[in-house]
């Protein structure tokens, strides 16, 4: 009795550490390319270059170590010849686990940057929050955008 006794709290002990080891904080750091999918760009009535734009999009993430994620969000821009605010809502999914965060930003001479709040997660980031950066990268590609993307993601316990 006292064998089994402590096999299970043994076991209770080593769940418990292992519950406690994916609490924290981790950075994901990710180049990050996005297709327009169904995606309006509305031009505004005599307002010379100003654009309307929303729809859904598609994005792969790819990690240095060569892991990969995807990405499905939807986006708005309010853009005067190009230039303006953007804002949306991400789900990336990885193979641990997904994120869903909102970010905003603007875009000023081709270039995007912006930032993300972290709104949840599942797997590995089950009930996530945090923060995020989106910059943009030099793209040698037509119909895609490059992007930089970090995100600062915290899970319970920290």
């Amino acid at each position: 009795m006292r064998k089994s006794l402590a096999v299970f709290l043994s076991g209770v002990a080593l769940i418990i550490a292992a519950s406690t080891a994916l609490a924290g904080e981790q950075v994901l750091e990710f180049k990050l390319v996005t297709k327009p999918i169904d995606y309006k760009i509305t031009e505004a009535t005599n307002i010379e270059g100003q654009t309307v734009a929303s729809g859904r999009l598609f994005g792969v993430a790819v990690f240095k170590d060569g892991r990969i994620g995807v990405k499905e969000f939807v986006n708005s821009a309010d853009l005067l010849k190009g230039t303006g605010p953007f804002y949306g809502y991400s789900t990336y999914t990885f193979e641990e686990g997904s994120i869903t965060a909102r970010y905003n930003g603007s875009v000023k001479d081709g270039r995007s940057n912006g930032e993300y709040t972290i709104l949840s997660g599942t797997g590995a980031y089950a009930n996530a929050t945090g923060t995020g950066s989106i910059e943009s990268a030099p793209n040698p590609f037509k119909g895609v955008n490059l992007l930089n993307i970090k995100l600062v993601v915290k899970t319970p316990g920290t």
